[in-house]
């Protein structure tokens, strides 16, 4: 069976961009007879919020758009990323890094990647070059890491030139995006995720999570970004463009097309 999912990010008020990429889900999925997950990806304590969350399900609802099961809220599910986790540390997937930030971004061994990680020079690779244990890293492999996109067709990225060793876990923080969206993609038995074309290089980080943990990866699609009149990709920062403010002002929800 179809099984897709509804993921947004409570950290601000969802916009047209995710409204069109959240719409192409629940589309693909109505379209399958599947069953669609919302799920509440919470884990930045810092910026999300329960106002967000609110706010996110009623532009769902706003928009025309249902889910058969959840929310589920990625804060309530700590204990099975640490369990994860935990397998990644006994087959000797991860290790510890004791560099912060800054020192990553001074010795990253890139250009500068945009809203990407910098790539992670290897510094901790044989022991942690401190007493302190900032963050735990996946060891990536040098090779190249393929798949078929369902929207924009063959992808390869090679390991330690596209993306190097990231973060999975912090003793501080907890788990890192790309590990907790891969359990629960896993567990939630989601057969094809729908997300924004920004995420394709994160595409190739969880594939090599779904082969270490030994769980089946889903398939993807990935859809083109929705950008402003000067072609910049919108951002929770675009209020005048934020779902929330359309309802308040009392205009019709978008009308969209499959991209």
């Amino acid at each position: 069976m179809y099984r897709g999912r509804l993921a947004p990010t409570p950290s601000g008020f969802l916009h047209l961009g995710h409204a069109q990429t959240f719409w192409t889900a629940h589309q693909r999925c109505r379209q399958r007879q599947g069953q669609l997950v919302l799920r509440q990806e919470d884990l930045d304590r810092a910026r999300c919020r329960p106002e967000f969350a609110r706010a996110a399900e009623e532009d769902l609802r706003w928009l025309g758009l249902d889910w058969d099961e959840g929310p589920y809220f990625q804060s309530q599910r700590l204990a099975l990323y640490a369990e994860y986790f935990r397998r990644l540390q006994a087959r000797g997937y991860v290790y510890a890094c004791s560099c912060s930030r800054k020192e990553v971004q001074e010795a990253q061994r890139a250009p500068n990647l945009g809203d990407e990680e910098p790539l992670y020079g290897g510094t901790c690779r044989h022991g942690p070059q401190h007493e302190e244990i900032r963050a735990w890293r996946f060891r990536v492999p040098e090779r190249a890491v393929e798949f078929t996109d369902l929207a924009l067709g063959s992808q390869r990225f090679i390991g330690q030139q596209d993306f190097g060793d990231f973060v999975v876990w912090r003793p501080q923080a907890g788990p890192s995006y790309q590990l907790a969206v891969v359990v629960d993609d896993a567990l939630m038995h989601i057969s094809e995720v729908v997300r924004g074309c920004d995420l394709l290089l994160s595409t190739a980080r969880q594939l090599l999570l779904y082969q270490a943990l030994d769980l089946t990866a889903p398939s993807f699609y990935h859809c083109p970004l929705v950008t402003d009149e000067h072609g910049v990709r919108l951002a929770k920062r675009h209020d005048a463009l934020a779902l929330k403010t359309l309802r308040e002002r009392g205009e019709n929800p978008p009308r969209f097309t499959e991209r």
